[in-house]
């Protein structure tokens, strides 16, 4: 009977293990990055998931695809920037718009991008951000157990996170053509932003394709559509309003929830740690 590794040569083995899976996973997913039109980042909980609804019903009224677009069914349009066959840049190549359309992938990620593709970045108010991820961290995932108050301050989930990728963002996407959508813009004016990302990518904005879109991914048609089905690869109770993506979709709802004091925290965090490449970037 074979004897026990040491502690020590069981947590040399993981730790090669760990690194050899993560290595592999940075060569796939920057080959991943070579074979797209164009990405689609923002920070979590920014409205992502929304933008990605409005164009991957965009492009479906496009090429005349019957079915509607549903929160499974978008991946098939607009995949995530891996290889997961469900959501990942195999269920475009399986999906019905596979070279109809423009490959635009869509992640949280940006440091392996190796070529200078076209970047649509989604940015919010960070105090919508914060609050909104609380309620991601709390009640979706169940990773966070403290006050709200706490967790905006929180290094690893707050705001000192945010900043830091907003700050490495800005510094990459100088070397990107680059399109900046604001969550409070778009909610203003859906229609008109929606075309001005299409022309960004070259597209020609189809009018009326646009309208149907919007109409489509409005908060209560997604939340229905969520709480029939849910987002694929996440297990969570979707009786809970609090625990939806589509939870509210309100800009500046983050009043119902932060006291002055963590506000005033918040502003002078801003103010001290967005570098200039992030301000130049958001004036943009």
């Amino acid at each position: 009977m074979d004897s026990p590794r040491p502690a020590t040569a069981q947590s040399g083995a993981r730790r090669i293990t760990g690194w050899m899976t993560a290595r592999y996973g940075q060569l796939r997913l920057a080959r991943a990055s070579n074979t797209i039109d164009a990405l689609l980042i923002s920070y979590p909980k920014s409205g992502r998931t929304w933008f990605r609804f409005i164009l991957a019903t965009y492009f479906a009224h496009v090429i005349g695809l019957e079915a509607d677009i549903d929160l499974h069914s978008m991946f098939g349009i607009l995949p995530n920037l891996d290889w997961d066959r469900k959501r990942g840049i195999p269920a475009y190549q399986a999906g019905p718009t596979r070279g109809l359309v423009p490959l635009i992938a869509v992640s949280h990620r940006y440091r392996s991008l190796v070529t200078p593709v076209p970047v649509i970045m989604m940015v919010r108010d960070p105090r919508d951000v914060i609050v909104s991820a609380y309620f991601h961290a709390t009640r979706h995932k169940h990773r966070y157990t403290g006050t709200i108050d706490d967790f905006v301050r929180d290094d690893a989930q707050g705001l000192p996170d945010l900043m830091q990728y907003l700050n490495e963002c800005a510094l990459l996407l100088e070397k990107h053509p680059r399109c900046v959508v604001t969550y409070e813009r778009l909610s203003a004016a859906p229609e008109a932003e929606t075309a001005r990302v299409l022309r960004f990518l070259g597209q020609e904005p189809d009018a009326d394709c646009v309208r149907r879109a919007v109409a489509a991914a409005n908060i209560e048609a997604m939340r229905a559509l969520e709480v029939e089905s849910g987002i694929p690869g996440h297990d969570y109770d979707r009786t809970d309003p609090e625990a939806l993506r589509m939870r509210r979709g309100a800009a500046g709802g983050y009043r119902d929830y932060l006291s002055k004091d963590t506000l005033d925290w918040i502003d002078e965090t801003c103010r001290q740690r967005l570098d200039t490449a992030t301000l130049r970037l958001l004036a943009a």
